[in-house]
């Protein structure tokens, strides 16, 4: 570590010691070639970006982008795009505070607010994080149901045992589980793409979907599914995830190396966020080139299912769509177990087996899953997964501004601190965030309606 960087740590509490280092396990593990050409290099420092895009398509994405194409057509787009350029400059906040600092967000929190505020806002991220696994617990079963006949309740309970997946591929490399997760990936975008093509959308309508509108703020149902979007895209969660699995790759500790090592990991995060905003645009105009003006009720993800076959003319179209589903369930179940580790160790400092770190967040998503589903059924399914990225939403706050406070800070980040440009843009996006989140609840405590 440079002199310049060891200094600004020790002055400010930000020096990192042998037991505090974030996944530790995994920390450091990941091999760069030091003498090698700009390409070698980008695909050794790939592969966080892919996990964090995982966050962005799981099935809380489908509820709210489904419902919001069929209710409203190309509209929403719009959100789509603002929240992933959002997500994009927050997402390469979260790596440079990992890559400076050489902690993760949630060590860096509890520095900042000591050890009692540390628990309450680790007991909010939890919330966060069970809510995002309870969407894909409610995803991974409906898709179980449309495969194969499972039952809904006999589907939660089989999610349970991807713990024993995640055990697995923890032990086989933390490359093994970049690898995977790229290939589903690809796997929903080639889906989305040949959905997307046999459903013939209005190309001059769904551009203009993309052009901001002033009925979304001003309309009560779009701005719950704008929060929905919002909360599906821009997850708390991914914060803290990226800030710690950046710190994966042997870069060096220096000024130079750090550069580098910021220079790749934006390259490769905002790749794999336009990768996924590239499938929930899908999502989305799947959802209004099917559905919109049919006079179809298509407020859920089995109604989408059954009707995208006949609507389309293409038997496979479902199976298709339900196949995606599961890889999207499954491929986000990895990095919700991830997260809930970092923030675990970094907020309260508590260190437990995976296995039971998995098993507690997957119990605390299946059990209101499955009673919720036991009394409402599908029905029941579909409100949890709107409200769940809703949840999502209302925690953002909580993640953003301490990000965007710890990397503007010079104090903390040296000549790495956010440039004038960025922290205007990034407290802009907090602001939006914030003013929303608000409206939404005074919205909600006012007048007492349901939005869902």
């Amino acid at each position: 570590m440079d002199a310049g960087i060891q200094q600004v740590k020790e002055n400010h509490g930000w020096l990192r010691s042998s037991s505090s280092i974030s996944l530790e396990e995994v920390n450091n593990s990941v091999k760069i070639p030091l003498k090698s050409g700009f390409w070698r290099k980008l695909l050794a420092f790939a592969g966080p970006g892919s996990l964090v895009a995982v966050g962005y398509i799981d099935p809380g994405n489908w509820a709210t982008s489904i419902a919001g194409g069929a209710r409203f057509g190309y509209t929403l787009l719009s959100v789509i795009l603002i929240s992933n350029l959002i997500a994009m400059l927050l997402q390469v906040l979260s790596a440079k505070l990992g890559i400076v600092t050489g902690r993760d967000l949630a060590q860096a929190t509890r520095d900042a607010v000591g050890p009692k505020m540390a628990v309450f806002l680790w007991i909010l991220t939890e919330l966060a994080i069970v809510a995002t696994d309870l969407a894909e617990v409610i995803g991974s079963a409906i898709a179980l149901n449309l495969l194969f006949g499972i039952p809904l309740l006999w589907g939660i309970a089989i999610t349970t045992l991807d713990v024993l997946l995640l055990l697995f591929l923890q032990k086989k490399g933390f490359r093994i589980i970049e690898s995977i997760i790229i290939v589903l990936m690809f796997t929903i975008f080639a889906v989305f793409v040949f959905e997307v093509i046999i459903s013939k959308p209005e190309v001059s309508a769904l551009l203009g979907g993309y052009v901001p509108k002033f009925e979304i703020i001003t309309n009560p149902e779009m701005l719950f599914i704008s929060l929905g979007i919002l909360g599906a895209t821009v997850m708390p969660h991914n914060l803290y995830l990226h800030s710690s699995i950046v710190q994966t790759r042997q870069y060096e500790r220096t000024v130079k190396g750090r550069k580098e090592a910021l220079k790749f990991s934006v390259l490769d995060s905002n790749m794999s966020l336009f990768f996924a905003f590239l499938i929930n645009s899908a999502i989305l105009i799947l959802g209004a080139a099917a559905f919109h003006g049919t006079g179809l009720n298509v407020s859920e993800i089995e109604g989408a299912y059954e009707l995208l076959s006949p609507t389309l003319g293409v038997s496979i179209a479902g199976t298709l769509f339900a196949v995606a589903l599961l890889a999207s369930g499954q491929n986000s179940t990895i990095t919700g177990t991830l997260a809930g580790q970092i923030v675990m160790e970094g907020f309260v400092r508590l260190r437990v087996s995976p296995w039971l770190r998995r098993l507690i967040t997957r119990l605390l998503a299946v059990v209101p899953a499955f009673i919720v589903t036991w009394i409402a059924g599908s029905r029941g399914t579909g409100d949890m997964l709107l409200w769940s990225q809703v949840v999502l939403s209302l925690q953002l706050p909580f993640a953003v501004i301490p990000l965007v406070l710890f990397t503007s800070d010079k104090r903390k980040m040296g000549e790495f601190a956010n440039r004038p440009w960025i922290k205007i843009l990034a407290w802009l996006s907090t602001g939006v965030i914030v003013a929303l989140n608000v409206f939404l609840v005074c919205y909600i405590i006012l007048t007492g309606h349901d939005l869902g």
